[in-house]
């Protein structure tokens, strides 16, 4: 049975939106064809920084054709109601329409309607030019000339190429033809960037997959994500070291490059002094590159693993100096701003805030919610008590700031105990009296932070 194929090559796609996007294109065409009748045995969508791609298995070479009845006016009505229905059917008069009788409705007209199914091929160029233009990318942008008139179209990064083919393996495909904001539905598509840049002409799925991967693009982001962590941990071992395995990153990464390329880098061993947690936070930000610690420990070394899309004729020396020169200007960073912090001890900042004469509204706000998780607690039971320190360690670690009217009000404490006992269900008459005795000044602030723990 016939095959689809279809490519939209652009500029880079960011990362974080392909794997989204592959599978949102998947969905749109595939629906829009069962919707037309036209069933699939199967169908894979792929990513890669420049270039979304559909491949669909088993569709019917035609629309199947459709029979539906239409049901007319009662025998017997007005000619106003008979020509319209006439009309409606496609048919040229009563007698192409049989009656059928209803024990309770009695006889009516029937209009047996068949449609005829369409050239698959007709139905997918029909579908693929609304699907484009009316994609859900997160974000998107206008480009050229047409940029500035109404309804140009839209897309992640400018728009360069559309391939879509269509045929069987036993016969030559042929392109789909159609058209969107200037662009035609083609055969052709192009390799690595730099590594191969020149168009390729491809027939069916199986050519295209083996015609990118001769012109240095991986098609598959699981196969890009397996060719970086295979090629980084056994470089990691080769130095007596480990991987310290970051999935998100690792799934970024795999969708910034189409032919991965992993190097090894390394930073001077006086940054070792800074704390691991901002060694690797600081790495995987700014260079995305992961960090390797000492074979079975968790003690970092001074050697990091970048994952290049080039296949350099330096073996990739002026890439290594280029992301070390950027990784060592930001662990001084790093490591100016640790030393800094450690001269000051926290406790020696307290003096700071007495002269503090308008408090700011996130400081009100994290005051009243340290005070409400005070009150709190002392309103449960001992064994829930140990629920709450968590939660005051995360968010609130830093001197608690008790306002005197919440501090010097019973009512308001008898009320938050009442609130946290009835739970979420039954805590409106207690809001609503709640806000009748804080003052005006306080009452948004605290009613937010009982809607914040009763959540």
């Amino acid at each position: 049975m016939p095959d689809l194929l279809l490519e939209l090559f652009s500029e880079e796609i960011p990362a974080r939106m392909q794997r989204r996007a592959a599978e949102d294109l998947k969905a749109l065409v595939t629906n829009a064809l069962v919707e037309r009748g036209c069933l699939y045995e199967g169908a894979q969508a792929f990513a890669t920084p420049r270039r979304l791609a559909l491949h669909v298995a088993g569709l019917p070479a035609h629309q199947p054709d459709v029979k539906e009845e239409k049901k007319g006016p009662r025998v017997g009505a007005p000619q106003q109601a008979i020509d319209g229905f006439l009309k409606g059917a496609g048919l040229a008069d009563l007698s192409e329409a049989t009656i059928q009788t209803d024990p309770k409705k009695g006889d009516f007209y029937i209009a047996i309607v068949e449609s005829k199914g369409r050239p698959t091929p007709d139905v997918i160029a029909e579908i693929i030019p609304g699907i484009i233009k009316s994609f859900p990318w997160p974000k998107s942008m206008r480009w050229g000339k047409a940029s500035s008139e109404a309804g140009a179209m839209r897309w992640v990064r400018p728009l360069h190429s559309i391939l879509c083919t269509f045929g069987s393996d036993t016969e030559t495909p042929e392109i789909i033809p159609f058209e969107v904001d200037g662009l035609h539905s083609s055969d052709i598509t192009y390799g690595h960037r730099f590594l191969a840049p020149a168009p390729i002409h491809v027939r069916r799925y199986e050519d295209y997959v083996t015609k990118l991967e001769a012109a240095k693009v991986v098609l598959s982001t699981d196969r890009r994500k397996e060719i970086i962590v295979n090629d980084a941990r056994h470089l990691a071992f080769a130095q007596g070291l480990e991987l310290v395995e970051d999935d998100g990153l690792l799934e970024e990464v795999a969708g910034l490059v189409e032919w991965p390329v992993v190097l090894m880098g390394s930073f001077e061993e006086r940054f070792l002094d800074i704390p691991p947690e901002v060694i690797r936070a600081t790495i995987r930000a700014n260079q995305k590159c992961f960090v390797l610690r000492q074979a079975g420990s968790n003690t970092l070394s001074n050697k990091f693993l970048l994952t290049s899309n080039m296949i350099a004729k330096d073996d990739g020396a002026t890439i290594i100096g280029g992301n070390e020169r950027v990784v060592r200007a930001r662990l001084s960073d790093a490591k100016f701003f640790w030393e800094t912090d450690l001269k000051v001890k926290l406790e020696d900042r307290l003096e700071k805030l007495k002269n503090i004469t308008s408090t700011p509204s996130s400081v009100r706000n994290m005051s009243v919610l340290s005070v409400s998780l005070r009150l709190r607690k002392n309103s449960l039971p001992s064994s829930k008590r140990m629920s709450i320190k968590p939660r005051v360690q995360r968010f609130y670690a830093r001197p608690i700031l008790s306002p005197k009217w919440l501090a010097n009000s019973p009512k308001c404490k008898d009320l938050w105990v009442v609130i946290m006992r009835r739970g979420r269900a039954k805590h409106q008459a207690s809001l609503r009296r709640l806000k009748s005795i804080i003052s005006h000044k306080a009452r948004v602030m605290w009613c937010r932070r009982i809607a914040f723990q009763l959540r």
